[in-house]
């Protein structure tokens, strides 16, 4: 739906071709007949940015995890089924990997009727594990936490593991999937999008963390950041790849009076960045393409989703404050995330200043929250994608 799904359907398929592999990426929605894809698209993108509510009422009635009776996405995925089957003939895939829910229903279907004759290994990238990632066709869960693949395996009573975050190695030194790593295994894989598939024989005060002084930091964006915010600290407000977010310039304008340099991610929404580029000190960027160095060069990050831009940060040594969470996976996401001691949750503007009063500080408290984000990268997903495709299923 948003870029989160392909930044990791790219990432899984990089590591495949740099360990010598095929992989090709494709995007579930466009397998959908009749249009039925981007009107998915349209409609959620609507819901986040302009009425959560709809959102959070799908949610509760479709993808809320619990024992209660709900509709299942598999009538919907299995639409795409004919188009899915006819590429993994023509791909002759070793291994098919869900990197979205709709397509998890999708390959866990086929695999249960035993038309897709090749494994389905899923890659959950939300650590709030809802319904619709779940469907016991599906051969293996890969997932970001122990938790999460505890909930996995309960509910299905099929393999999971928690490898961690699918994260590209720029975000971090070193680490799994990082240059010289040696943690791509070799195998045959292909990820996917939004719906992935794998290939045959195959994109957040004295004493304080300054703009831009954390090692590593980029030269372009520290300059900027002491231009623009004459040292203030530089805080990242992450709206997503679409612009979502509860009341963004008012959290800007918080940050902006306590001291802070807020620098808000709008995505790709340029109403919303002319919108906050008239709040005075604040600073609207656009659409970024370096967010490795644009992440190294922050105090911490303000995340309303719990997604990649939030892993992506862990990755890159910043500390995240989950705040005014999108609905549904998002609430979700943050409280989880806050509840494994990875991220602050803050309630209230009050908590919001606290946790960045710490976080933004060198000390015992940022450095072992930062430590807590960095373990959460334990392993490579590839390794055990591979793994399912060389043995016809999970080892």
């Amino acid at each position: 739906m948003g870029s989160g799904h392909d930044t990791v359907a790219a990432e899984l398929a990089r590591r495949a071709r740099a360990a010598g592999k095929e992989a090709q990426v494709v995007d579930v929605l466009a397998l959908l007949p009749y249009g039925l894809g981007d009107g998915l698209r349209g409609f959620y993108q609507t819901a986040v940015r302009h009425c959560p509510w709809v959102y959070a009422g799908i949610y509760d009635f479709f993808l809320r995890p619990g024992t209660r009776p709900r509709p299942s996405g598999t009538p919907l995925a299995r639409l795409a089924s004919g188009r899915l089957l006819r590429l993994v003939r023509e791909t002759r895939a070793d291994v098919v990997v869900p990197v979205f829910h709709l397509a998890a229903q999708l390959t866990g279907h086929l695999r249960a009727r035993g038309a897709l004759r090749v494994p389905s290994a899923v890659v959950v990238v939300d650590f709030a594990v809802h319904r619709q990632w779940l469907h016991p066709g599906n051969d293996l869960h890969l997932c970001v936490t122990d938790e999460a693949a505890d909930e996995v395996r309960s509910a299905l009573g099929r393999p999971a593991e928690a490898p961690g975050p699918v994260v590209a190695p720029q975000f971090f030194g070193t680490g799994p999937g990082a240059a010289g790593s040696g943690g791509v295994e070799p195998g045959v894989v292909e990820p996917g999008a939004s719906g992935a598939r794998t290939g045959g024989s195959g994109t957040s005060g004295a004493g304080s963390v300054g703009s831009g002084a954390r090692a590593g930091g980029s030269a372009g964006w520290p300059d900027r950041f002491e231009r623009f915010g004459g040292g203030r600290p530089a805080v990242l407000l992450s709206a997503g790849a679409w612009g979502a977010g509860a009341d963004l310039a008012g959290t800007a304008r918080l940050l902006a009076g306590h001291g802070f340099l807020p620098v808000v991610l709008c995505g790709r929404n340029e109403r919303l960045r002319r919108a906050l580029s008239a709040v005075p000190g604040v600073l609207t960027p656009g659409w970024v393409t370096d967010m490795p160095e644009l992440l190294r060069a922050c105090a911490a990050l303000v995340d309303n989703a719990a997604g990649q831009t939030a892993v992506q940060a862990l990755a890159a040594s910043l500390p995240v404050v989950g705040y005014r969470p999108l609905p549904g996976h998002g609430a979700e996401g943050v409280r989880r995330m806050a509840a494994l001691g990875v991220s602050d949750h803050a309630p209230d503007e009050a908590a919001l200043l606290r946790s960045l009063a710490r976080l933004t500080t060198d000390g015992p408290e940022r450095a072992r929250r930062i430590a807590a984000g960095h373990a959460l990268f334990r392993g490579d997903a590839l390794t055990h994608v591979v793994r399912a495709g060389t043995a016809g299923g999970p080892s």
